[in-house]
Order: C-alpha cells, then sequence, then structure tokens
C-alpha cells in the first residue's frame, strides 16, 4: 500500500502546488493531469509486479506440494520393498517439501491480501482520477470566465468618463484648428490666383455706375408734367 499512500500524497502536493502558483493555470492544470496518469501508470505496472509475484508463490506452493506427495509415494514403495532405510529418507524428503510449501503457501496468502488491497486501491485511484478530470474542466472554464472579467475590466479602466471628455475635447480642437487652417489656405489661394489688375478697374468703374444711375433718374424726373405740388416742391 505505500506506493498508493505516494501516489496520494503526489496528487495532493501538485494541486496545492498549482493553487500557489501565478502562471497559466490551464497549463498547469492540463500538466499535472498528465503528470497524475503518468503515476497511476507507474501504479498499475508495480501492481501488476506484484500480482506476478503471488502467481509466482502460488506455483511454487503447489510445487513443493507435489513433491511431498510424490515423497511419500516413494516411501510407501520403498516400506513395500523392504527397504526401511530408503524408505525414511524419502520420508525426511517429505518432510522439507512439506516445510517449504508451508512457507510458500503463507508467503502467498500474504501476497494475496496485499494484491487485493492493491486492486481496491488503484479502482478507487481510476476513480479519483476521473474525477480530478471533470474538476479540471470545471477549473480551466472558471480560468477562462475569470480571465475574460479580468480584460474587460481592464478594459474599462482605461475609459473613465472624464479621460473619456478630455479626450473629445482635444479632438473637437483639433477639428476646429484643421477647419481654421482649411479656410486661411482656400483664402490666401482666391488672393493668389486673383486678378489684381482687374480689380483695380472695377474700383474705377464704381462711381461711373453711380453717376449712371443718377442721370437716369433725372431723365425720369423731366419726363413727368409739372404739378403744383411739384411746383411748390420745386419752389
Amino acid at each position: 500500500m505505500e506506493i498508493l499512500k505516494r501516489f496520494l500524497t503526489m496528487i495532493k502536493s501538485q494541486i496545492n502546488h498549482i493553487i500557489g502558483l501565478a502562471e497559466d493555470p490551464e497549463k498547469m492544470l492540463n500538466q499535472t493531469l498528465i503528470n497524475m496518469q503518468e503515476q497511476l501508470m507507474t501504479a498499475k505496472r508495480q501492481v501488476a509486479i506484484a500480482i506476478a509475484d503471488e502467481k509466482r508463490l502460488i506455483q511454487e506452493y503447489e510445487k513443493e506440494r507435489q513433491s511431498a506427495i510424490e515423497w511419500e509415494q516413494r516411501a510407501i514403495l520403498a516400506v513395500q520393498q523392504g527397504n526401511d532405510t530408503l524408505a525414511s529418507q524419502a520420508l525426511q524428503r517429505q518432510t522439507e517439501h512439506i516445510r517449504l510449501a508451508a512457507s510458500f503457501e503463507e508467503n502467498w496468502r500474504a501476497q494475496k491480501r496485499s494484491v487485493d488491497q492493491l486492486k481496491d486501491g488503484l479502482s478507487k485511484l481510476s476513480i479519483k482520477l476521473s474525477d480530478v478530470k471533470r474538476q479540471k474542466d470545471l477549473l480551466i472554464a472558471r480560468v477562462r470566465r475569470a480571465q475574460a472579467q479580468k480584460n474587460i475590466t481592464e478594459t474599462m479602466s482605461t475609459l473613465y468618463p472624464n479621460s473619456a471628455m478630455d479626450t473629445m475635447e482635444r479632438m473637437e480642437k483639433k477639428i476646429l484648428q484643421i477647419e481654421a487652417e482649411a479656410d486661411a489656405t482656400a483664402e490666401l489661394a482666391e488672393e493668389i490666383h486673383s486678378d489684381h489688375l482687374l480689380a483695380e478697374f472695377k474700383k474705377l468703374e464704381q462711381p461711373a455706375i453711380e453717376n449712371q444711375a443718377l442721370i437716369e433718374l433725372k431723365r425720369k424726373i423731366s419726363a413727368f408734367p409739372i404739378t403744383s405740388k411739384n411746383k411748390q416742391l420745386k419752389e
């Protein structure tokens, strides 16, 4: 049972090791499960060796028991032949095989009890490993959910209202500056491409246009008959 105790201790230590680490939990959980499966396979191989030892002990026990029977038969044959000396030697050999058979039987029964316990322990460990696999999937789901929440929180922490408003104000000022520069550029372009000489002549023509309007007004007035009211206004 010592191997099972070591295996259980290993499981507890690795789980505690994961909890205390700040590394990638999902990778650590997967690697720990792989390690546990390898340890379980090692335990199975050692249990298989124990079973092989049990079979070897029972074979040795059966062999010695059969030898004791055979030497008893030889002793009987010697007695029947009147050879007591040979019969006594055969009985001594029988006694040796009986003693060895008893020893093998005792060791075999002890080994069988140990193997039965190991088999039961392996069965429980297999069930435990299945539980660990399911628990690992749940833990990984929790890790992913926690990581997603952490990412959202970190993103939201960079989007405070004041920060957003400051950004908007900076962008508005920048846009106004760009618009002002665009207007100034347009005005400058208009000045560059305008005909200065034509503009000067238009200035000279402006009074002539005004005088022509005055002449036209006087012409209209002279075309109307002079009334008494007009006379009064005239006087």
